[in-house]
């Protein structure tokens, strides 16, 4: 096989890695594969760290159709740069510090790409779902669709922020809240206890109503207002409001919760059926419900730089890559503290 140098200017010869495969509904699996190589527009990144979200659990019991199979997850991939296509640009450097994320691909020129709006190009493609992700020793990312990564965050701290962060900001932007607004957020995983944070940092009143007690205290060390378990009353009418469990039963909940004019932001890419809305209960008064798609890469230069901004208080439940299963099985249990990572040694 073709050889690459290293950061270090050591040839290498590209043979195999440890990486895990989803092979069946609900079945990941450890296994051997051979090196990815970058195409020619595509950087080819040694893993360091991939955050589990709880769209990887999705892909791996099928509750998204599968679009590649088998396939390897992970979409919150931090991961140093060791090789390059003939076409990627100088500044992807050797050795080079490099965030992954969800969107890995665009058609750059239906109306949605043209318009700013890329996330909704129906020929999108997804890392760990369209590709293979980064529960593995090694990934490929087209360069246009990587991140620098912000200064002040170690590997393990800056996963997170590729999915999690990115898809908060853009749930929190969909939700409109107004300036010194109050925001519910329904459920206190890894992407909402970023987002609590962001919305802190400008302003907001922020109620925090999830099941999980551990969750809950989190969020009063973070500095919010007040929680609650899930199907509470905020202790006031909200402005805006993000849900991030996957319970379609909470959407009424949180639209009877908004006050006049409120907007409610699905932020999940998988949701249970929601029950049926009365309309004076839950809509009439201008409410509104928004789904979140996906992000586009300017939410996530945005989100970034926001980081790099407000050093953000990351709470990470470190796994080793072997353990990614286990990592899976945690989440679906709701047994992870904060953000679950993958740590590749």
């Amino acid at each position: 096989m073709d050889a690459v140098v290293d950061a270090k200017g050591v040839r290498t010869t590209m043979t195999s890695m440890v990486a895990w495969q989803v092979t069946a509904p609900g079945r990941l699996v450890q296994t051997e594969l051979p090196r990815p190589r970058p195409e020619r527009d595509e950087l080819l990144v040694h893993v360091r760290a991939c955050g589990v979200c709880r769209t990887d659990l999705h892909v791996r019991d099928f509750d998204l159709a599968p679009h590649k199979s088998p396939v390897v997850p992970g979409h919150e991939v931090v991961g140093e740069v060791v090789a390059t296509g003939s076409d990627v640009a100088r500044e992807w450097t050797l050795g080079r510090r490099v965030g992954v994320a969800w969107l890995r691909r665009t058609c750059g020129q239906c109306r949605w790409c043209v318009r700013g709006m890329e996330n909704l190009c129906p020929e999108s493609m997804y890392t760990g779902w369209d590709a293979d992700g980064g529960y593995a020793e090694y990934v490929t990312v087209p360069a246009e669709f990587a991140y620098p990564l912000p200064f002040g965050y170690d590997d393990l701290e800056a996963a997170p922020l590729l999915c999690a962060g990115i898809i908060g900001y853009r749930a929190l932007r969909r939700a409109e809240l107004p300036k010194g607004g109050r925001l519910g957020l329904y459920g206190f995983g890894a992407s909402a206890h970023l987002t609590a944070q962001l919305a802190l940092a400008e302003g907001a009143t922020v109620h925090v109503l999830t099941r999980a007690e551990a969750a809950r205290q989190l969020a009063l060390q973070l500095g919010v207002t007040s929680v609650g378990g899930a199907y509470d009353s905020p202790p006031e009418p909200l402005d805006s409001a993000i849900l991030f469990a996957p319970v379609g039963d909470l959407v009424p909940v949180a639209l009877a919760a908004l006050d006049r004019g409120g907007t409610l932001s699905i932020a999940g890419i998988h949701l249970s059926q929601i029950p049926a809305l009365d309309y004076h209960q839950h809509l009439f008064g201008e409410r509104q419900v928004r789904s979140v798609t996906a992000n586009t890469r300017q939410d996530g230069v945005a989100f970034l730089d926001h980081a790099a901004r407000h050093q953000l208080r990351i709470a990470v439940t470190p796994y080793r890559l072997d353990a990614a299963a286990e990592a899976l099985d945690d989440l679906a249990a709701d047994r992870i503290h904060g953000v679950g990572v993958l740590e590749v040694l």
